[in-house]
């Protein structure tokens, strides 16, 4: 088979693929506060928007009414963080607060209750692996966060990867990613954690979103290893602030943002199988800097920036309706 009929297959498949699924939005009956550099992320039955730059309120998304309830708002600043849901609360871990360029790592976790609509404090961070713009994420109970940044928007991006066990108040180091990154967001799958996108922001060389990390990075718990796909694998469109989610056993990695003067609307999918990736349908806005939570087979996605840095901030919904069984 000839190269041009190669290639115009695979575009067909991608075509094909791409039908499979498509962002609609979302008409609420009220709207929730426009943020970006937030976290947005399923907790039991709900969906829960939390932080961005400034203080904001709490507020959750009932799919089955598309109505929003407003709770109370952080007790401090936090942004530039991945929530996860942790024993039916939210958990902030790996966060920053303060003003760009030159952020702060928050060095507490903050942990918060729904049903009770309060915040505590949480456990210290050691003081040595604090940093802000850090992945996280949950596998058996316990907590672990890969990636970050010390300095804000400054310099300082690391490597690292920690395991904390909320039971025992236990931290520990693991080894290193392959790749320093930060404005990522990993995702646990098959006994192994993923982690595409990202940048190594660097303000002090005046290159805030240029640094963009096109490798995928896989940890494999059984092992106690990582492996990076070969670069044939790559994130297609290299971005950071990237939202990302397990769906139908592929890793979701949603928008972004990039040196283009737009967010990205782009949605690509890796198979947790066949390691190769798969273009989706894009988004309807193009946004960087929130999260997704996924309830009942769907996959939500609010708030964030329509642009590359700051703004607009947004406070639209969508939902991916997948036609895949």
């Amino acid at each position: 088979m000839s190269k041009f009929y190669r290639s115009l297959i695979a575009a067909l498949m991608l075509t094909i693929i791409a039908s499979a699924q498509n962002w609609e939005a979302v008409t609420t009956t009220n709207n929730c506060t426009n943020r970006h550099e937030n976290s947005f992320v399923a907790v039991g039955e709900e969906l829960v928007l939390i932080g961005g730059r400034g203080i904001k309120p709490v507020e959750v998304l009932n799919p089955a009414t598309n109505t929003w309830t407003k709770k109370v708002a952080t007790p401090i600043e936090m942004h530039h963080f991945q929530a996860i849901a942790y024993q039916n609360e939210l958990w902030v871990i790996g966060a920053f607060t303060g003003k760009y360029p030159h952020e702060t790592p928050i060095p507490n976790i903050y942990i918060f209750n729904s049903q009770k609509n309060e915040w505590r404090v949480g456990p210290e961070i050691p003081k040595a692996r604090q940093r802000g713009s850090a992945a996280a994420f949950v596998y058996k109970n316990k907590i672990y966060i890969v990636g970050g940044i010390l300095d804000g928007h400054w310099e300082g991006d690391v490597a690292w990867f920690d395991e904390y066990d909320p039971r025992t108040n236990i931290w520990r180091k693991l080894p290193d990613a392959p790749h320093i990154r930060d404005h990522a967001q990993a995702v646990e799958s098959g006994n192994k954690v993923f982690i595409a996108g990202g940048r190594r922001t660097s303000g002090k060389t005046n290159e805030v979103f240029s640094l963009t990390e096109s490798a995928v990075d896989i940890f494999d718990f059984k092992t106690n290893s990582w492996k990076t796909l070969p670069t044939a694998q790559n994130l297609p469109t290299p971005r950071a602030g990237t939202s990302s989610v397990v769906f139908q056993n592929k890793i979701l990695v949603i928008g972004g943002e990039s040196a283009q003067a737009t967010s990205h609307s782009d949605v690509e999918a890796l198979d947790t199988k066949t390691l190769m990736w798969e273009k989706w349908s894009k988004l309807k806005q193009g946004r960087h800097g929130t999260g997704v939570g996924t309830l009942k087979q769907k996959v939500y996605i609010v708030a964030g920036s329509g642009n590359r840095g700051g703004g607009p901030e947004l406070n639209s919904v969508e939902v991916l309706i997948s036609n895949k069984k």
